[in-house]
């Protein structure tokens, strides 16, 4: 435990809001809620489509966006690579962590040209707001909040005082001057954002960027969003000329085979708003050791657990001495419940080792009696199943009743167990 005195420093007399603003902020008063007028939230579409999609339409005036990610994932690339493309706004892009040369060799290899774009590099806030009163500019970019001091905290950069203190000046920055801040942060080995868990409540937007170094996509998430959906996923491929947006994840998730591989599943599974296809691989071979092994790869490894003990408790599948493992391909990791029909069938194809056809998917949640459950927004998932070509679809019987099938062109098959899945696909 550390005590840390919160005091004004001598030199900073002046109040900080006086440091963008002319005038002095006036003192807020109570209003009556019928009395206020709503107004919809001014949004600045960004040359991004991805990041557009992620924040719900584009930056919102006077909104601060925190976006944490592991170290060299690329969060400083994609953001001066945006700040060089947006050539409509002026932008201040302030560095704790690199100097002036080290942005501008990289902002030459993203071969970008923005005359609106002034770099700075500097950690005190003080100076920070001082060359904001002097610019002026419509979007402000942090690279890092870990890096920054204020002279109002003795303590070192970094520290919980600190970061709360910083983020708290930036956010009364940006609501009294309706100026977009986006704040990169980092994290900790857990994966969590660096600093107090109130960093992530003072903010508008929470994006997370994740990516395995050994895949060359990445995929920017949205944890938080008060302007706009929560659930949102952008991806993005990590090129020597900077980030790409990908349009169509489904073919990049979807692997071409020579021959049919036994063990391997396509699922329709959604993002937020956002169908895709995705492949499940699953081996199953004898266990060598006493206790066998349960591994995966971008799948809860309790939810694998589960579907496991439902097969063998309603289907008889001896998977009790046998060693499972599950990969999500392409490095993604997925939490919708609707995989675990194609999961299943990637365990069972990878048991029996029968390969199954490339040209089906399946979409469907399984409860623990064996039933294969309804999902949420079953026309997508099929209109993209589709899509991509595929010429049949297994979906829950409880999804039959909203839709009709010959609206698609592609065979949907409705099953209601899983026992069903298993006599269409390995004893016909």
């Amino acid at each position: 435990m550390v005590e840390e005195r919160v005091s004004r420093s001598p030199s900073a007399k002046e109040d900080i809001a006086e440091l963008w603003s002319e005038e002095k902020p006036v003192s807020g008063k109570a209003r009556n809620i019928n009395s206020i007028i709503a107004e919809e939230e001014i949004r600045m579409p960004t040359p991004d489509d991805e990041l557009n999609r992620v924040l719900g339409g584009g930056m919102v005036q006077g909104s601060v966006v925190l976006v944490g990610g592991e170290p060299g994932v690329g969060k400083s690339t994609l953001f001066l690579q945006c700040a060089l493309q947006w050539t409509a706004v002026r932008t201040l892009y302030v560095s704790g962590e690199e100097s002036a040369h080290q942005i501008k060799m990289r902002a030459e290899r993203l071969s970008g040209k923005n005359d609106h774009l002034y770099l700075l590099t500097a950690t005190d806030t003080h100076t920070i707001f001082q060359e904001i009163k002097k610019l002026r500019p419509q979007w402000v970019i942090i690279d890092s909040i870990q890096t920054l001091e204020s002279p109002y905290i003795e303590s070192a950069a970094g520290s919980v005082s600190q970061v709360r203190e910083c983020a708290a000046e930036l956010q009364r920055f940006a609501k009294q001057t309706h100026t977009p801040v986006c704040i990169i942060g980092h994290i900790t080995k857990d994966g969590n954002i660096a600093g107090p868990k109130i960093l992530e409540h003072m903010v508008d937007t929470v994006l997370q960027f994740e990516g395995d170094r050994h895949y060359a996509y990445r995929i920017l998430r949205t944890l938080k969003n008060r302007f706009g959906s929560a659930s949102e996923l952008g991806i993005y491929e990590m090129t020597a000329s900077g980030m790409r947006g990908v349009s169509n994840p489904s073919e990049i998730l979807l692997t071409q085979h020579d021959e049919p591989l036994s063990g391997i599943a396509v699922a329709a599974t959604l993002e937020g708003i956002r169908p895709m296809m995705i492949e499940t691989q699953a081996l199953v071979t004898q266990a060598v050791y006493g206790t066998p092994q349960r591994t995966t790869n971008g799948f809860d490894l309790r939810r694998l657990q589960l579907l496991l003990a439902v097969l063998e408790k309603r289907g008889g599948f001896q998977f009790g001495m046998k060693d499972v493992f599950l990969n999500i391909a392409g490095g993604l990791k997925t939490e919708d419940p609707a995989i675990d029909l194609a999961i299943v069938c990637a365990l069972l194809s990878s048991y029996e080792d029968m390969a199954l056809p490339s040209n089906i998917c399946f979409v469907g949640e399984i409860g623990l009696s064996g039933e294969i459950r309804a999902v949420n927004r079953i026309e997508q998932r099929i209109a993209e199943a589709a899509r991509m070509g595929m010429d049949a679809i297994f979906i829950p019987k409880a999804n039959v009743k909203g839709i009709s099938k010959n609206d698609f062109n592609i065979n949907v098959k409705a099953v209601g167990k899983v026992s069903d899945v298993y006599q269409e696909l390995f004893c016909n």
